[in-house]
């Protein structure tokens, strides 16, 4: 099917892929922009995947101020080179990321960062809210209860805020996918005027 250059150029807009990706993309769901965005999605998750291990050294410092200057939200983004943390693309990750941190107050970036005795703590307070319910049901239980722990406090499982259909992890696997570089959130911070710094 022929695919014409308006669609292109909307997918491209909508994906940040390349001409010939969302051509191809175009071509292979028969113009189908939802399944053609979902095509370039998964590509880029794939791509995103072998660049892991890539050590990312350089990056950019992002601050997203509240309008009130009473909150701000911090991001640590770092990247493999100089170059890609200049770009319009890597900029705009890191300030969606910072704005992110302002809004949703993560205290941390992976599940992986959670600390053992914080999870113990959540795992003991699921127990006692789950007493009598039968055993078959309970593991299911407290795997959904965990995943809502980590969704509202690990910032790379949060729903992005600008499409909740995406997480933030997501998110930054994409635009690996994209940029051609390893991305890591090295550090994220959220201040406010009456409160301690968060983390």
């Amino acid at each position: 099917m022929a695919v014409s250059m308006d669609q292109i150029k909307e997918l491209r807009k909508n994906t940040g892929a390349g001409v010939l990706d969302c051509k191809q993309a175009l071509e292979q769901t028969e113009g189908d922009m939802e399944k053609a965005t979902e095509l370039l999605r998964q590509k880029g998750l794939l791509a995103a995947a072998k660049k892991a291990d890539r050590k990312a050294a350089e990056g950019r410092v992002e601050v997203y101020t509240h309008p009130g200057n009473r909150l701000v939200g911090v991001v640590v983004l770092n990247c493999e080179t100089d170059f890609v943390a200049r770009t319009e693309g890597f900029i705009e990750l890191a300030h969606d990321l910072a704005m992110q941190v302002a809004a949703t107050s993560p205290r941390w970036i992976s599940r992986e960062d959670v600390p053992e005795d914080a999870l113990a703590e959540e795992k003991a307070s699921f127990a006692e809210e789950i007493q009598g319910k039968p055993e078959r049901v309970v593991e299911r239980i407290i795997e959904g209860k965990l995943a809502k722990f980590y969704q509202q406090n690990c910032l790379l499982d949060q729903p992005y805020i600008k499409d909740d259909s995406r997480s933030v992890g997501q998110l930054v696997q994409e635009a690996i996918g994209r940029i051609g570089e390893n991305i890591v959130v090295g550090r994220i911070e959220r201040l406010t005027i009456d409160t301690a710094v968060e983390s």
